[in-house]
């Protein structure tokens, strides 16, 4: 008997953003065999977190950590990605759809989910290098590189978007204004008292403010009438800011280009019935922030992800879901201030208002009643009852028998007594916690009883709480904690070393040290790692872990380190390298300065210029003239490029300055001296000051020594990145030998403990100061092993500029090509 094989139908996916694959999501949930899927995305990138790209431009996150939806996803689920592949065009007659390059895919379903596209002020100008919109990877690449080379920072828009964009433009740096043509900020959450309030908390953290200003245009920098780059920003009264980059955030319109080029219905957005159908042809489908649905393109993810959830259900066959629309609440974290804001809350006439006000407090409640029925709220620094609030307002329920108690929030309602913010635990089940995913408490609680769940990432994985928007991650960490039991934030679960590996770093550490592993192949084979080779991630990791778990025993892999430490410089944008030789506790002299500048003439190096780090670095030196600059300037490399000690950097002292207690210089140069060489998990950084006034900003090191009358006081695990961390103090000395002694032990302990790029910081608070006060203060025979090892450790360490066959530095690389 014949059987017939049910061939899979086709669907195509255009666009890659969140509300697209959710939809997919949901469809493979319900019906994971019926389609072959095929996706194409304009960026080069997997699904991500685009409401994220705030805290990647801080420095809070990395871009990997926003990644929703990895490369391997796309594979298991058998989705055919063609990612950085614009559609350009679709043959709704033959159902073929084309993109930029040609590629074509066939479809009996089509899925449009083009997002939206950020509005650009129609002013003279906009065309200018550094005038950019802030909308997805590429743009905040642009500007965390634009941070690092410019001073200026304008951003056009005060709403959500343009605050978070000036906030991390901020923290990177920049000296920032933000341009609004409204007189209050977020107008569209937050009503004119709490627009204030948090206009004032920016300006106290340094952000500048042009309220009710009206851009006229941007003016560029060149001299030839081709524009250059922006300069300043014009206004129509007639005054002027300077900028060196200019970041349009002022609205996004639905992205309906190929829409109309199908002759789709289109008004305000591509126009969707109940099911998610688009209007014009019932084939294909639309979500996100392109649909326009009863006359309205949503722009917050809990509606999109309702849209996904019915779209799935038709793709599906089913045919029982709807769509009727969404009532929408804004609950916000903007910088750091909670946010929150539902309904009518700007009341008028016929509405009667409730309002508490704190300004000193930094908080501010706002609710509005019309015919006993809440119909509004703002919350402005304390939102723990926002949902509660939405609940009310969505429900139409009579607030007449609570209205004494409404403003004080739900814990203070019924017998449930006053929990404050812990207020997870009277919480019912069918409460929800995240609006944007829909997920209740009851379904958090089960997946952290039922899974072992024990952190929020965890939480994130398994039940998409708090994995978008991130305004309910309070809640979802006390559910956490009093599920769980205990600190869930103290213990976290391992994660793995990469994707090579179950394994995580201290298993790798610990296997080393136990079974006398001395290679990496060794360690990869003992431990049964996935990927023979490993990866650019574990190799790294793995090289450190042997040469300091086995100093003089284990074979440093020149090949398994990152390209500045195989090159024995940092390389730059343009693919120059930088050479900054080490001075010794800054100091240096005539004859070291008159060295460097006849190379720089020889070589004709670019720019010369004075570091943070009490050197000099000459930029931009050609890969292959690298040895001979090395060789013609005379002096020890200064390991700038590379995880270890970089620089020790110190004030005059008592050699000079009527301040100084002590001879700050010459510990600095001790120090330096001892520790040269020394490869650590992550780079180290020095400081000595001379007294208490701390010049040499010691307090931000990761070893600092500041001198006082009596000796010296030592701080560790400072900090002075995008996140400042101030050090910790650890023990008052009185001699430059004990300097050196405590100094060695924590570093060593660090070198044998610490995680493979986990800095000094985040090496203590995971360990915990008192962890490093037993091994390095109490334990006194301990020390003075550690601080012999170290000593063993770095004897003969070769300079890697001048010794190369020791330092096992492959010449080869320096040659020019051609040559």
């Amino acid at each position: 008997m014949d059987m017939q094989v049910k061939t899979k139908q086709k669907l195509v996916m255009v666009g890659n953003g969140m509300a697209g694959v959710r939809t997919l999501e949901e469809l493979l949930k319900i019906a994971p065999e019926l389609y072959d899927v095929t996706v194409f995305g304009a960026e080069p990138h997997p699904n991500y977190n685009r409401i994220l790209l705030s805290p990647v431009l801080a420095g809070e996150q990395t871009l990997d950590e926003i990644v929703l939806n990895s490369w391997d996803w796309y594979k298991d689920n058998h989705i055919t990605l063609h990612a950085g592949k614009k559609v350009v065009e679709v043959d709704r007659i033959k159902r073929i759809v084309r993109a930029n390059d040609g590629t074509e895919s066939a479809y009996d379903r089509l899925l449009l989910c083009t997002g939206s596209n950020p509005f650009i002020l129609p002013v003279p100008g906009k065309e200018l290098e550094g005038v950019i919109a802030y909308r997805d990877i590429a743009d905040t690449e642009a500007m965390i590189d634009a941070s690092k080379r410019y001073r200026n920072a304008v951003v056009i828009g005060g709403g959500l978007l343009g605050l978070e964009a000036a906030n991390g433009l901020m923290l990177r740096g920049m000296n920032v204004t933000v341009v609004h043509v409204m007189p209050t900020l977020m107008e569209r959450q937050l009503d004119t008292v709490a627009g204030k309030m948090l206009q004032k908390s920016l300006e106290d953290r340094g952000l500048k403010f042009l309220m009710g200003a009206q851009t006229q245009a941007l003016v560029g920098n060149a001299c030839d009438g081709k524009g250059g780059r922006v300069q300043s920003i014009q206004f129509k009264d007639g005054t002027c800011v300077a900028a060196d980059l200019v970041v349009m955030a002022v609205g996004i319109r639905p992205n309906t280009q190929l829409a109309e080029s199908m002759r789709l219905h289109c008004n305000k957005g591509i126009v969707v019935n109940d099911t998610m159908q688009t209007t014009t042809d019932a084939r294909i489908y639309s979500v996100g922030e392109c649909a326009a649905h009863r006359g309205i393109a949503y722009g917050l993810v809990a509606p999109l992800f309702e849209q996904a959830k019915v779209a799935a259900n038709h793709l599906a066959q089913f045919g029982i879901g709807q769509y009727k629309g969404s009532l929408t609440s804004t609950k916000l974290k903007v910088t750091g201030i909670d946010l929150f804001s539902a309904g009518d809350f700007t009341g008028g006439e016929g509405t009667e208002e409730l309002i508490m006000s704190d300004p000193y407090g930094g908080v501010y409640k706002k609710l509005v009643i019309k015919d006993d029925k809440l119909v509004g709220a703002c919350l402005y620094g304390d939102t723990v009852d926002g949902s509660w609030y939405f609940k009310l307002l969505r429900d139409g329920r009579s607030v007449s028998d609570i209205r004494d108690k409404l403003m004080f929030g739900e814990s203070n309602i019924g017998d449930v007594g006053h929990e404050g913010h812990c207020k997870a635990a009277s919480m019912p089940d069918s409460a929800e916690v995240c609006g944007c995913n829909g997920v209740t408490k009851g379904a958090i609680c089960k997946a952290i009883k039922e899974k072992g769940l024990f952190t929020l990432d965890e939480v994130r994985k398994h039940t998409k709480a708090s994995a978008s928007c991130g305004s309910c991650t309070g809640l979802v960490e006390q559910l956490l904690m009093f599920t769980a039991g205990g600190d869930y934030s103290a213990t976290p679960k391992l994660k793995a070393l990469c994707s090579c590996t179950d394994h995580g770093h201290q298993a790798v550490r610990d296997a080393i040290r136990t079974n006398t592993l001395l290679t990496i192949a060794s360690v990869f084979q003992f431990m049964e790692w996935r990927t023979p080779n490993g990866c650019a991630s574990c190799r790294p990791a793995v090289n450190y872990y042997l040469i300091s778990t086995w100093p003089k025993e284990a074979k440093d892999d020149p090949q398994s380190r990152f390209i500045n430490e195989r090159s024995h410089a940092n390389i730059q944008k343009d693919g120059t390298y930088s050479v900054i030789p080490r001075m010794w506790g800054g100091e240096t002299t005539a004859s070291e300065l008159r060295r460097i500048a006849d190379a720089v003439d020889k070589y004709k190096i670019p720019t010369v210029k004075v570091t943070g780090g009490q050197r000099i670095d000459l930029l931009g030196v050609k890969k292959e003239d690298l040895v001979n600059v090395w060789k013609d300037i005379g002096m020890p490399s200064g390991h700038a490029y590379a995880k270890a000690l970089r620089t020790v950097k110190t004030c005059v002292g008592s050699e000079w300055c009527r301040m100084g207690t002590q001879d700050s210089t010459q510990m600095g140069k001790d120090l330096e001296r001892a520790f040269v060489g020394m490869y650590a998990p992550h780079k180290v950084k020095f400081a000595v000051s001379g007294c208490p006034r701390n010049c040499a900003e010691a307090g931000i090191k990761d070893v600092g020594i500041i001198g006082v009358d009596s000796g010296w006081e030592m701080y560790v695990a400072g900090n002075g990145g995008i996140k400042t961390e101030v050090a910790h103090f650890l023990v008052k000395v009185k001699t430059a030998a004990e300097v050196l002694e405590y100094t060695g032990a924590f570093c060593q302990l660090y070198r044998q403990e610490g995680w493979y790029l986990e800095r000094t910081v985040h090496f203590v608070a995971r360990v915990g100061l008192d962890y490093v006060k037993k091994r390095i203060l109490d334990d006194h025979k301990g020390r003075k092993t550690l601080w012999v090892q170290l000593q063993q450790a770095l004897e003969g360490e070769p300079d890697p500029w001048f010794d190369f066959k020791e330092a096992a530095v492959d010449t080869r690389q320096f040659e020019a090509l051609g040559a």
